[in-house]
């Protein structure tokens, strides 16, 4: 006993000395924490667990705060554990704050609603219309309807009053598991529906006063530059992508070059720069104001001003709101004479973000803004990169490569840091992006933007077009580098999706590795190899099947994936292959070896590997109805039986039995054969509030 409590001792001292070195990192760990319990509300499945979480943590801060007699330590940990229970509390009652519980089911409606926004969606020929019904209060309160322009007799915008005829449908959930959930952010934005109109969209009656900016600007850019140039131009204007194709958006993605099509820092910090520039350089003009008053902090306010305008301006995301956060943060420490720029400003960005849209920590725009931040300021605080990467007195040409390796070791440890994001997320990460971002970034930032900004102040006195001109060419140049990049052959990595404790692991030892000063930051080497190791070698799914049931695709003994449905859309295809990372064209499963198919059903039969008996497959391909026994017998024949609709309780495989509701309830399935597993989307127990059925609870 008198042995073990040394042996505590000694721990519990060497803890308190580790924490006092790092005393001045511990904040950092505030919004990773309060993140964390955020992350635990969204993957525990209902409410007794929440609970559970909240008071179990609560729980443990009790423990620590009544054990504890002095210390870092048993603050530290019992601080820790009220946040992880703050954090599942705080997205918990945004939650039910938020309170819109999605349209019950599809439906055809007749109604009269007020325009909240009209984007054009360009690249589709669609006009999207987000509409507040006013004549029916059993619909959501907020609804999107997709319009063709020949739909609209007249040009619709914001604060017009209109009716409409639309099928409307409850906000798609994610189809697969590790795909986009369109139902949880409609959730938390309030939409409550989503459909395309029937018929003509009538204006009852036009906006009072103004219209909409954001539109009159992009197509006043259309005019002045049209082409695949002049779209890219409208998102860094107005933040709408909307008006770029799917090969523009794509080659983006992957060159590495689509964060800069997100209204970001590097936007934001561009034209609080330049405005800063401009003032200073005009209030200099006056040598009373420039001897007399603090010109640069005027400047400054001037340029958080219009930072704020433009962050409104462009729809406010997540971010965006981040950088003009951490912009003002950087100028109020420039008022109070401290280090602007820091650890410390991104975890207060970090926090502010989280306390009023705690629903963006799931994101991959939250988490790659802030993960990429703390990357570059961490490595410009680690000492040894700092003594290389200073500016010194030396000749031009080592100034050069000098501040070439910066950048190139910066780009580097980026794409680093957000590969396990974009695997996470996107099921690929590019490869050559920070080769691409030497010359995009610094192109966009000193180039195209500036320019921009410069053709639009013309444009009030028609003088314009000559700097359009040079954006016009300097876009080109980027969308050219954008392409080449894609197209070579290992541009992107495609994986398979991966576990969630993979993408854990990774990102809780890069933090460690990022936050801490002392010798305690290489404890996060273990846990980021083990997260990537993991994820590298998640396995690929040889069934997947969509949450309706609807949508199945299966892996061929010689790696080809066929689809059950020969006709199935773009976006479908590039959800299942992005979930099962196969980049080559679609086979029919109708016309794969040891399968055989009538008009209402598939049966096959896949070889097993090793010594793995065969697996053999009944899956649904119409919703004509089977006469009962030979559905029986069929079923009776096979491992796994798999349908787009309710299949009676006569239906018993030998294995398991996926039809319309099990797959509802899981959110679509992937199937690993040789492990006899079935992945599920989510916990068929959820009972979040965008998922169908579960009310607002």
């Amino acid at each position: 006993m008198r042995r073990s409590s040394v042996w505590l001792g000694r721990l519990h001292a060497r803890a308190e000395s580790v924490l006092e070195a790092e005393r001045a990192q511990l904040p950092l760990w505030v919004p990773i924490l309060l993140g964390a319990g955020i992350i635990a509300w969204f993957t525990l499945p209902a409410p007794p667990q929440w609970m559970a979480w909240i008071a179990f943590w609560l729980g443990v801060a009790a423990a620590f705060g009544a054990v504890g007699r002095g210390g870092r330590l048993p603050a530290a940990l019992a601080v820790g554990a009220v946040l992880l229970a703050a954090g599942c509390l705080l997205i918990w009652a945004k939650a039910l704050l938020v309170a819109q519980p999605p349209l019950a089911r599809a439906a055809v409606v007749e109604m009269e609603a007020r325009v909240l926004s009209a984007t054009p969606l360009a690249a589709r020929g669609l006009v999207r219309l987000e509409v507040a019904p006013l004549s029916r209060p059993d619909l959501p309160a907020r609804v999107r309807i997709n319009a063709a322009p020949d739909q609209m007799a007249e040009e619709i915008a914001a604060g017009d009053r209109i009716a409409v005829r639309a099928r409307l449908m409850p906000p798609a959930p994610a189809a697969l598991p590790g795909a986009y959930d369109f139902a949880r952010t409609a959730y938390f934005s309030g939409l409550g529906a989503t459909g395309r109109a029937l018929g003509k969209v009538q204006r009852l009656d036009a906006a009072t006063a103004g219209g909409d900016a954001r539109a009159t600007l992009a197509h006043h850019i259309a005019v002045r530059l049209p082409g695949p140039e002049g779209t890219i131009a409208i998102t860094l204007a107005t933040g709408n992508q909307n008006w770029i194709s799917e090969a523009d958006a794509d080659a983006m993605r992957r060159s590495g070059l689509a964060h800069l099509l997100s209204i970001s820092g590097l936007h934001v910090s561009a034209l609080i720069g330049g405005v800063i520039l401009i003032m200073v350089s005009l209030l200099a003009l006056s040598p009373a104001l420039a001897l007399r008053w603090p010109v640069l902090m005027i400047a400054a306010c001037v340029g958080g001003a219009a930072g704020i305008g433009y962050t409104v301006f462009t729809g406010a995301q997540v971010p965006t709101i981040r950088s003009c956060i951490a912009a003002l943060l950087v100028i109020a420490g420039m008022a109070l004479g401290r280090e602007a720029i820091g650890l410390r400003l991104i975890a207060t960005g970090a926090l502010i973000v989280m306390i009023f849209w705690p629903e963006a920590v799931i994101g991959p725009s939250f988490q790659m803004s802030f993960v990429a931040v703390t990357a570059i300021v961490a490595l410009y605080e680690y000492p040894p990169a700092r003594r290389l990467f200073e500016r010194r007195d030396e000749g031009r040409i080592k100034r050069w490569t000098r501040s070439l390796g910066a950048l190139l070791a910066t780009g580097l440890l980026v794409e680093l840091v957000l590969t396990p994001i974009a695997f996470a997320h996107f099921h690929r990460s590019g490869l050559l992006g920070a080769a691409a971002n030497m010359i995009a970034i610094p192109l966009t930032s000193f180039v195209v933007m500036p320019a921009e900004v410069l053709a639009l102040v013309l444009d009030a006195v028609g003088l314009g077009a000559p700097v359009w001109w040079v954006v016009g060419v300097a876009l080109k140049f980027l969308l050219w580098i954008a392409h080449t990049i894609a197209s070579q052959p290992f541009a992107t990595l495609s994986l398979p999706v991966s576990s969630g404790l993979a993408f854990a692991l990774a990102m809780i030892g890069l933090l460690w590795l990022m936050l801490w000063h002392t010798a305690l930051r290489w404890w996060g080497l273990p846990l980021t190899a083990l997260g990537f190791f993991l994820t590298f070698l998640a396995p690929s799914a040889d069934v997947l099947v969509t949450a309706d049931g609807h949508h199945v695709a299966v892996r061929l003994r010689d790696g080809r994936m066929a689809l059950l449905r020969d006709r199935s859309g773009d976006y479908v295809r590039t959800t299942l292959a992005e979930a099962s990372a196969y980049d080559g064209e679609f086979a029919s499963l109708a016309q794969a070896p040891d399968t055989g198919c009538t008009r209402d059903m598939c049966a096959m039969t896949l070889p097993g590997r090793a010594d793995q008996p065969p697996v053999h497959l009944l899956i649904s391909r119409s919703r004509l109805l089977v006469p009962y026994p030979e559905l029986v017998a069929a079923c009776a024949q096979a491992d796994l039986v798999i349908a787009d609709r309710p299949l009676p309780p006569g239906c018993v495989p030998r294995w398991a039995k996926l039809d319309r509701p099990a797959l509802n309830a899981m959110g679509g399935a992937l199937i690993l054969l040789d492990s006899r597993e079935i992945v599920p989307g989510h916990d068929p127990r959820s009972r979040h509030p965008w998922i169908a059925g579960t009310g607002s609870r």
